[in-house]
């Protein structure tokens, strides 16, 4: 606002749809008047628009190529059966609060993925949910982990949720959340910051146990079932906590509500590697008797030309002479096979021979720029509706349910934006959709520090003129 500069605080909510916002929003007074009052949109998440790495490109406007991070697990080196998991340490580019500091701003951090091991900040930071379970070092600086269970005793990063005890995955959530909303607020009050920012995961593990019992649309949902209210009453639950921070916050303080991506109903998932195998280029020496990982299958490598990896969508790796240690596609075969590969993946079709919305990419097509441990394919099936199964086994392409445990919805491309100040009303502005790559220009435009110019999403001038106004 003119002649102030203003402070931030940044409500990370993972994986909420715009489009549920809007179905909700009555019932959700405080994110009600936030959305009449400020500036509300779609926003486009990244490619793949998964948690890792969507909140570091969001946070450093920066292509998960350019970060080279593609999900949560990366393959090691060019290893058949080794992999890592992404940290903290993995993010080389430098995010908002980084360039922040340089300018002497103060950042305060609670939960944002990934900040496990905890990243020395010009601040305080509290990790997120990749941490392991009774960890104590996960606290920016390190005292403030005994504050915090002072505060409100064992802190919780995450719920187990990939199982079938629906009650008790209820009752964890609102625990984890309730505590993470104390710690919220106490920091609010304690921390000297310029810029908060926190994010709440358990948005996300409601989503996946739940969507199938709210959303209609789901092949299987039920009407009438004991959990139709669950996903309405955490978002309200949720509002109540919001409301709460709004009350605290002074008329300098501009909040921010973002996902990190949407969220829609799973179909199924397409057993990628049971097709591979079909098609001639995976190859096992024996088929197993009992479903299991890729890893523990007896795999003829030397005959093997591409293998694929699950998840909310698959990848997929050539095994290239040179490269890999049994490699069997020359490297002037590549493209080749590739585009053979591609070519036959569009035309997969349904369990019931219906048309799927597959798309295929190469991290080329995507990035440009490439780093890390990335696929040579890039797959989603029926356009994310349906997951990629990396186990063997099944004797079938179509699995009705998650091969890794119970899980109801994808990952979508379409989060959702949401800009507000006390002080200020939104008359002005025609915002319909915005990238995961324009938030950090945002921010740093708010902080009057200047957008570096190798930051990949536009700085929207209308919004930065309504902020300044």
């Amino acid at each position: 606002m003119k002649g102030e500069q203003p402070r931030l605080l940044v409500i990370g909510l993972d994986s909420v749809p715009s489009n549920l916002l809007v179905e909700l929003a009555n019932e959700l007074p405080n994110i009600r008047k936030m959305m009449d009052k400020g500036i509300f949109a779609t926003l486009e998440s990244c490619h793949p628009p998964i948690t890792v790495p969507a909140w570091m490109v969001m946070m450093s406007s920066k292509s998960p190529g350019k970060l080279g991070v593609y999900g949560f697990r990366h393959r090691k080196g060019f290893s058949y059966d080794e992999g890592w998991l992404t940290n903290s340490q993995t993010i080389k580019a430098a995010r908002v609060w980084d360039l922040m500091a340089k300018h002497e701003k103060k950042t305060c951090l609670v939960g944002v993925p990934p900040t496990y091991p905890p990243i020395k900040i010009n601040g305080s930071l509290v990790s997120c949910f990749l941490t392991p379970k009774d960890k104590q070092d996960f606290t920016y600086p390190a005292p403030l982990a005994d504050e915090i269970q002072n505060l409100v005793g064992k802190y919780i990063f995450d719920v187990k949720f990939r199982n079938d005890d629906r009650d008790k995955i209820i009752k964890d959530l609102y625990e984890m959340t309730q505590k993470r909303f104390d710690v919220i607020k106490y920091l609010l009050k304690k921390e000297k910051w310029d810029y908060f920012m926190f994010v709440e995961i358990g948005v996300d593990r409601l989503h996946h146990m739940f969507w199938k019992y709210y959303d209609k649309t789901h092949p299987k949902y039920e009407a009438g079932n004991k959990y139709e209210k669950v996903i309405p009453d955490y978002y309200k639950f949720i509002d109540k906590k919001i409301g709460e921070l709004l009350s605290t916050i002074d008329d300098n303080t501009f909040v921010l509500v973002v996902s990190d991506h949407g969220t829609a109903s799973m179909k199924g998932a397409f057993c990628i590697n049971e097709w591979l195998i079909k098609e001639g280029y995976l190859v096992l020496k024996k088929y197993p008797t009992s479903v299991c990982s890729l890893e523990e299958c007896d795999v003829d490598w030397e005959k093997t030309t591409a293998w694929g990896w699950g998840g909310y969508y698959g990848r997929i790796f050539l095994n290239v002479k040179g490269r890999e240690s049994q490699g069997k596609v020359n490297s002037d075969e590549i493209q080749r096979v590739r585009e053979e590969l591609k070519a036959k993946l569009l035309k997969i079709t349904g369990p019931a021979d219906e048309v799927l919305d597959n798309r295929v990419f190469t991290p080329e097509d995507l990035y440009g720029e490439c780093h890390g441990s990335k696929s040579d394919l890039m797959v989603y099936f029926d356009n994310l509706y349906w997951r990629s199964a990396g186990t063997v086994g099944h004797n079938t392409f179509y699995l009705s349910e998650n091969d890794t445990g119970p899980d109801d919805s994808v990952h979508w491309m379409n989060g959702m934006f949401l800009l507000y100040h006390k002080k200020k009303t939104n008359h002005t502005t025609n915002i319909n959709k915005l990238s995961i790559y324009d938030i950090a220009p945002l921010i740093l435009d708010m902080m009057d520090i200047q957008i570096p110019k190798d930051m990949e999403g536009k700085l929207s001038k209308e919004i930065s003129q309504w902020i300044k106004n």
